[in-house]
């Protein structure tokens, strides 16, 4: 009979036994579970709720089973339905009557609760520092190629040359927002439901400001029936691990293409490719593709969660058990996708000549031409016209802007020098743009001093 089968007449059977289970996925906070227990039965023992020997014995039997649990040497009962169940039931067993005492003034719903924040807390810790860890290799591999320059896109077409280690700066920045929102979860879930009950809160002089410190809450939730029910901070965490997949994806699309024949900018580590069962010559970007796809199981485990607290009314429901395979599986799959994506980057070969000689090709001078014409006192409608004209001429006549003699420019209009020239090379079109943001050397030095302070700062943060 289950620990709360006083009111039963027989128990459930064995199918609904383990349709109502959670231990499997439980198992993954025992740690919390028993960190959470130690704090209220030392809080229990100071109000004299419990005496002291009680709660030694307590600390003493909790403290075993979490040394058997990290040595995995803990043995799980599986008639038992939830970690708080299996860790109480073992604790009884071997110290007898002070282990039935330690659930005196509280719930499996705010013991649950606590559990969960506890948990969040954790896995954002884990998620921060993962974070840290892929910018630290996006500014390290933006450093090192600062020089090298490639064709930047809209619309997927040709657009105009930037640094190479621009593009990689564009996502440490996203990274960085990604961080915040990771913190801003952690912040969310840093406050403590113990001592709530099962809803209305005890009647026992429970000090619930004492566990939050015990426990290292900042704050402790007012209201009973909320913090109980409350999982934002589950969605706040997942929603973060969502939009960070997000922005892995995109990063892991350009890497897929990168290393096509047909753009060949950069070439994967072995480490970080796989082969054809039947084509021997191929490299495939297997780990590239698996993150990308790894991004909708994300979005799936917010989507769930969304859906199953649409229409819970206040405050414990059983449908709440669904709330922590999901966070689990996000901040798992992310963590994973974060390490792939930075092994991938630090040990790809930047294949530069590649990429600087497609830097020049789909007219990627185009707007520096129009600058020029417009710098001479031209309208800049006026030039766009112009250079667009030019740009019709070549594709009738097979050829690029580069291509062009003076008296083909001068055809165009008579604004045209031979300096025109100067405006036509790349690596000179991506390192002009040097004011705040843009991608010339010295404004990417600038963004490369900040990217790294921002990583400083955001270590602080993390410790």
């Amino acid at each position: 009979m289950a620990l709360w089968g006083g009111r039963f007449e027989k128990g459930v059977d064995a199918f609904t036994q383990e349709f109502g289970a959670s231990l499997e996925v439980d198992k993954n906070m025992a740690q919390q579970d028993i960190c959470g227990s130690r704090a209220h039965a030392r809080m229990l023992a100071e109000q004299g709720i419990i005496s002291d020997d009680d709660q030694r014995a307590i600390d003493a039997g909790l403290e075993d089973i979490s040394r058997q649990i990290a040595a995995g040497s803990f043995v799980w009962d599986f008639n038992d339905e939830d970690v708080h169940m299996a860790v109480e039931s073992k604790l009884t067993a071997a110290i007898g009557a002070p282990g039935a005492r330690l659930h005196t003034g509280r719930s499996r719903n705010d013991q649950v609760a606590t559990d969960i924040r506890l948990l969040a807390k954790d896995l954002c810790a884990q998620l921060m520092e993962g974070n840290l860890a892929l910018r630290r290799t996006l500014v390290d591999v933006a450093e090192k190629n600062i020089d090298v320059v490639m064709p930047g896109y809209t619309h997927l077409q040709h657009a105009q040359p930037v640094l190479f280690s621009h593009h990689m700066l564009a996502y440490s920045w996203m990274f960085r927002r990604d961080f915040g929102r990771l913190r801003a979860a952690c912040d969310e879930a840093d406050a403590n439901p113990l001592g709530a009950a099962a809803l209305a809160g005890t009647t026992y002089p429970l000090d619930r400001q004492r566990t939050s410190e015990l426990l290292g809450f900042s704050e402790t939730i007012p209201n009973s029936l909320d913090a109980v029910s409350d999982r934002d901070y589950l969605l706040d965490l997942e929603y973060a691990c969502a939009v960070s997949m997000m922005h892995l994806s995109r990063l892991c699309e350009e890497i897929v293409l990168w290393s096509t024949t047909e753009f060949g900018f950069v070439t994967l580590s072995d480490a970080y490719s796989t082969g054809s069962s039947i084509m021997p010559q191929k490299k495939n970007p297997d780990f590239a593709e698996l993150t990308r796809g790894k991004t909708g199981r994300v979005y799936g485990d917010l989507m769930a969660l969304l859906t199953t607290m649409k229409s819970l009314p206040l405050a414990y429901n059983k449908d709440l058990q669904e709330c922590k395979e999901g966070p689990l599986d996000a901040a798992k799959t992310l963590s994973d996708c974060m390490e792939i994506a930075s092994g991938m980057l630090e040990t790809m070969t930047v294949n530069a000549d590649a990429m600087l000689a497609q830097a020049g090709k789909g007219f990627t001078a185009a707007t520096d031409v129009a600058d020029y014409l417009a710098k001479k006192g031209m309208p800049f409608r006026d030039a766009h016209r112009v250079v667009g004209e030019l740009v019709l001429y070549c594709e009738q006549n097979g050829k690029g802007l580069e291509d062009l003699t003076p008296a083909e420019f001068k055809a165009a209009s008579d604004l045209f020098e031979d300096d025109i020239a100067q405006d036509l090379d790349p690596v000179g079109i991506a390192n002009a743009r040097n004011t705040y943001g843009g991608t010339g050397r010295a404004a990417v030095e600038t963004q490369l001093a900040e990217a790294k302070a921002a990583l400083a700062t955001d270590e602080a943060l993390a410790e």
